[in-house]
């Protein structure tokens, strides 16, 4: 779908938005993998209390789809019961709590009727909502009741499964009171360390709650491993689950700002096993760190376990940041150096400084005639000797598996603070301690036939010659209320749409579309207070149909908030109706999809109980777009429904009327996909397509004239 006015100068390529339907079932049947990390609803004030609590159920399909996947923070796992009514499942929240709210996400296997239920003592239970009416997807749901235990109790299925949920999430307070020894902060947090033996045995593998994982250390003295509770805890024990290869010699550490550690136990003499310590002290993060082995190998955990009083874990991972207290981005257009830079059509001015200007969309790669070889290397001048804290790497899929991360006084002698020979890619954050004016990553091994590159080397310290950034604009709280734009359509029948906020925008489409976008010919108010956007069997523009697009490129451009439109889609085979955001950068050169697009809406005329939420951007983008496909019980042709998502720098949720359809986390995306390319400005557009790859082409049965009604657009921030 094409987003222009076209700018002035020669215009950049089209947006070539595929969609084919085999990539789309496959997305849809995969979201489970594709979103990793969920939060806590935007309306929920309290804390998240059921992460990671005991949790029982009355039966499991089977042991793939245990309770505990259902409060375990990850949404591509889940509990699922056997096919028969009654079911349920209840958490132990640790002590008795006054519940605000129940997040549900179902699986395609929903309860129709259910309860949610609370207890002082997991035998009698009190109601505190109940439904004969559920229909799947995200259930957020505001109650009022008290007890430790809470439970949903299901009575009708939705379909001839049992039921399965993705996640059980129940928010609420508690009284402080003494040591919780069965909720585990540590529980899914970010977790880091000073190396790993190989990519099968991660930091994370020790925070995950799985026995049968674990993360272990390359075989040298000191190492260590830490987890980032999201906010400062009073800790009160910690237990450790070695593997056989143990420390001997250890302490447990906290710290608030991930920097300086106290030591709240320390001892040389430990035999590995399971060990519950017991300790005084606060902080955001918790580290263990081994100072001798047991044995030849290096240190292993299968668990790491964070026991606090006080309260319960916050409810999400913090975003993406660099490390707290005085340190700075050092790296920010600083004068850049690598053995060799790529620039040509298939990776044009793919220089070193690309690397370094925050600009997610835009990667250093070496050279593709004599930089396809190892080693390859980049290193940035910071101005002047500086303490270096944090390095930030998000890959291109042409990664490093084997690099370090090096420091010079003088870009000729380099000291190593960091190494692996397992690096997988993506986005790696690493915590690191060194000294220099200079930092390099030095690839030594490459994943692939292809160089090294880079979207982004960042690097976080004290002291250099930091250049600051540009300042990002704040986010928004939600509900956003304050209005910063807003079409009502509320002009007399037959009037055109406002120019001083939308563009028309005609010609052809993309994708083998067949119509042709007419110059605010198919467009009208009504009189009623919609705008009518009219698919005709006619032809124009050397194509047999006419249709209607607009946009509010150089009228209104906005970055986070609350974008809702108010819709009603044709149904028919063929028909393509859209609401969705372009980057702005697009109309002033940058390409698609280094621009970013962010479809709120999209559905098709041929099966109007599904709709469609997409993220495109370099590394993810036509068929292989980020998002979800949601199949509703109702037909969405039959009536207005608001198409919403509310953004910010942290991530976006989508909605159809008040139902969460999709959370895209940024952090997940950039731990698992690419380049999150959306802290940016982006503007609105609307169209109706009529064919095209996708949708199919009309036929015999499809209706003309057809008609897409448009009841408002606005923006709140």
């Amino acid at each position: 779908m094409n987003p222009r006015p076209v700018p002035a100068h020669p215009a950049p390529p089209p947006p070539i938005r595929w969609r084919p339907a085999a990539v789309l079932a496959l997305v849809a049947a995969l979201v489970a993998t594709l979103v990793t990390a969920v939060t806590g609803a935007a309306s929920a004030a309290d804390p998240l209390l059921s992460q990671g609590r005991p949790v029982t159920a009355s039966s499991v399909q089977s042991a793939a789809f245990p309770a505990s996947a259902a409060v375990d923070g990850d949404a591509g796992t889940r509990w699922s019961s056997a096919a028969a009514d009654p079911q349920w499942i209840r958490v132990d929240l640790g002590a008795t709590a006054t519940v605000s709210q129940v997040v549900l996400q179902w699986e395609a296997a929903y309860a129709t009727a259910y309860q949610v239920q609370v207890s002082a003592d997991g035998a009698a239970w009190s109601t505190v909502y109940g439904t004969t009416s559920g229909d799947g997807g995200v259930d957020t749901l505001t109650v009022a009741g008290s007890g430790r235990y809470v439970r949903v109790y299901t009575t009708a299925r939705g379909t001839a499964y049992g039921v399965s949920l993705w996640e059980f999430r129940v928010y609420g307070t508690t009284a402080a009171g003494g040591c919780d020894t069965t909720g585990n902060a540590a529980l899914n947090r970010p977790a880091t360390a000073s190396s790993t033996e190989n990519a099968g045995t991660p930091a994370s593998a020790a925070v995950d709650g799985n026995p049968g994982t674990r993360w272990s250390s390359a075989a040298s003295d000191p190492q260590w491993i830490r987890v980032d509770l999201g906010a400062s805890r009073t800790i009160c024990r910690v237990d450790l689950t070695w593997e056989a290869a143990y420390a001997t010699a250890y302490q447990i550490q906290v710290s608030a700002d991930g920097v300086a550690w106290t030591t709240v136990y320390g001892t040389t003499t430990a035999t590995g096993g399971n060990q519950q310590l017991t300790v005084s002290g606060s902080g955001r993060y918790v580290r263990v760190l081994g100072t001798t082995r047991a044995t030849v190998w290096g240190y292993s955990l299968w668990e790491f376990a964070v026991r606090t009083s006080g309260g319960p874990p916050p409810s999400s991972p913090p975003p993406s940041s660099p490390p707290p207290g005085g340190d700075v981005l050092l790296s920010y257009n600083k004068p850049a150096v690598a053995s060799s830079h790529q620039d040509d059509g298939a990776c044009w001015q793919c220089l070193p400084a690309r690397a370094f200007d925050l600009d997610p969309a835009s990667r250093w790669a070496t050279s593709a005639t004599t930089g396809w070889v190892d080693p390859g290397w980049i290193y940035v001048d910071l101005g002047a000797t500086a303490t270096i804290h944090r390095v930030v790497l998000q890959w291109d899929p042409a990664y490093a598996t084997a690099y370090q991360i090096q420091t010079s006084t003088d870009a000729a002698t380099w000291t190593t603070i960091y190494s692996t020979t397992t690096s997988a890619g993506f986005k790696q954050t690493l915590d690191v301690t060194g000294t220099g004016r200079y930092v390099r990553m030095y690839g030594t091994a490459r994943s692939s036939g292809y160089g090294y590159s880079l979207w982004e080397f960042q690097v976080y310290g004290t002291g250099g010659a930091p250049t600051a950034p540009p300042p990002m604009p704040p986010d928004p709280t939600f509900p956003a209320t304050r209005l910063v734009f807003a079409d009502e359509f509320d002009g007399p029948a037959g009037s055109r749409p406002d120019p001083a906020k939308w563009t028309v925008d005609p010609g052809t489409g993309q994708n083998n579309e067949l119509q042709y976008y007419t110059d605010n010919g198919n467009a009208a108010m009504n009189g009623a207070g919609q705008l009518v956007m009219e698919a005709r069997r006619e032809s124009a523009g050397g194509r047999a149909y006419t249709s209607h697009r607009m946009n509010t490129g150089n009228r209104f451009h906005v970055q986070y908030g609350r974008v809702e439109a108010r819709v009603k889609v044709p149904k028919g085979n063929g028909f393509w109706p859209a609401f969705w955001m372009m980057g702005a950068d697009f109309l002033t050169g940058r390409p698609w999809p280094y621009n970013g697009e962010i479809d709120i809406m999209e559905i098709l005329g041929r099966d109007t109980y599904r709709s469609y939420t997409t993220l495109h951007a370099p590394a993810y983008n036509g068929g292989g777009g980020y998002g979800q496909e949601r199949v509703w019980t109702v037909d969405l042709s039959a009536d207005f429904h608001v198409y919403a998502v509310e953004w910010d720098s942290r991530g976006m949720r989508f909605f159809v009327d008040s139902t969460e359809v999709f959370y895209a986390s940024k952090a997940t995306v950039e731990a698992t996909r690419g380049p999150w390319v959306y802290d940016h400005p982006f503007y609105l557009i609307l169209n109706l397509a009529v064919g095209g790859d996708w949708p199919g082409a009309p036929d015999a049965s499809t209706p003309f004239p057809a008609r897409m009604l448009v009841d408002h657009v606005r923006v709140y921030q």
